[in-house]
């Protein structure tokens, strides 16, 4: 079993002691190499919420790896991007707009001028998903920005989020959105 090998449960459980303190060394290992992912991709201001997003990671890794039929390893790159993963999720929680309480939302259903239709309901889904293919086709820097700004981050605090200045971060997002509307129009939708 190599460095960062995650043993089927099954493993453990029917083992001995050796092969139970052999499970618990490899989580162990990948949680170092987990934390050293996150080390790298999570921005300075979000460090105080590092832990809580190498237990997201971690949490994932060890629920695949014992669905698994056999052992799992994970290289370095997947660990990277479950880590990247992992802090862009916590980021946009952070920056998610207030969300409004049940009254309200029980006012703006039950005012009928408030709901389109089925037909409304459909192209807004279609929108939604061609907003999604589109953003996939950004550059990751930019994708990054324009997925803040939709979440309702201002540039100042994204920028600060990020740790880019707030120029770069400008440029981003305006950049990003003019290719997101390029990418819609081509796929005729106007949001």
């Amino acid at each position: 079993m190599g460095s960062g090998d995650i043993p089927r449960e099954s493993d453990a459980a029917a083992g001995d002691d050796a092969e139970g303190a052999l499970a618990q060394a490899a989580i162990e290992t990948l949680r170092w190499r987990v934390i050293a992912a996150v080390r790298r991709t999570c921005p300075a201001w979000l460090a105080e919420r590092a832990e809580d997003i190498v237990q997201n990671v971690l949490t994932q890794l060890v629920a695949q790896a014992r669905a698994s039929e056999g052992e799992r390893t994970y290289s370095a790159i997947y660990l990277e991007k479950a880590a990247y993963g992992a802090t862009v999720a916590e980021i946009r929680r952070l920056c998610r707009r207030r969300e409004e309480s049940m009254e309200e939302r029980e006012t703006v259903l039950e005012t009928p001028a408030r709901y389109a239709g089925p037909e409304r309901d459909a192209a807004a889904h279609e929108i939604a998903r061609g907003i999604q293919d589109c953003l996939a086709q950004l550059l990751p820097s930019r994708r990054m920005a324009v997925a803040l700004h939709l979440y309702g981050c201002t540039v100042p605090e994204t920028a600060r989020r990020l740790g880019w200045t707030p120029k770069k971060t400008e440029n981003l997002v305006l950049r990003g959105l003019h290719q997101l509307r390029s990418c819609l129009s081509a796929k005729g939708l106007r949001p």
